[in-house]
């Protein structure tokens, strides 16, 4: 994991890959209660039986259940060090490219692509590539945008 210690550690990560985290498998229980804490009950989502003979040959996890992910895995590569505030302020693009099937297996890969200095701290805006064991083509990529506010 690496650890962004101070506002020129971090300003000077700008334009580098922070690290990827590791590889977290995605099981039918988890799809199961992300379907539940948001009402998304898709076939495609939690019928087994229904799915394998959908376009996917298996249920998928949600695109969203996948962008979720992204704090969890996150936090296996980078951290700001500090007891700097740090609020999402939103995300710029999001893109699912290819389906999560039950059982596959997912990690995140972290750029830092901007940090600019705000009026009460910095704003970073970080790259995630969510991988798909043996896939070409990742889950999701997603551009995040960070606050990370001064006392």
């Amino acid at each position: 994991m690496r650890i962004l210690n101070d506002r020129a550690e971090i300003a000077a990560s700008s334009g580098t890959e922070l690290g990827v985290s590791s590889w977290t498998e995605i099981h039918q229980d988890r799809i199961d209660m992300f379907a539940d804490a948001t009402g998304d009950r898709q076939w495609i989502h939690v019928d087994p039986e229904r799915a394998a003979e959908g376009p996917f040959g298996a249920t998928v996890a949600h695109g969203y259940l996948t962008l979720s992910l992204l704090p969890f895995l996150g936090a296996q590569v980078y951290a700001f060090a500090g007891d700097r505030a740090r609020v999402n302020y939103g995300l710029n693009r999001v893109r699912f490219m290819a389906p999560v099937l039950v059982g596959s297996k997912v990690r995140n890969r972290v750029e830092v692509l901007e940090v600019r200095d705000i009026e009460k701290g910095q704003q970073v805006t970080l790259q995630h590539t969510v991988e798909i064991e043996g896939s070409e083509k990742p889950a999701c990529i997603a551009e995040t945008v960070t606050l990370l506010m001064d006392a």
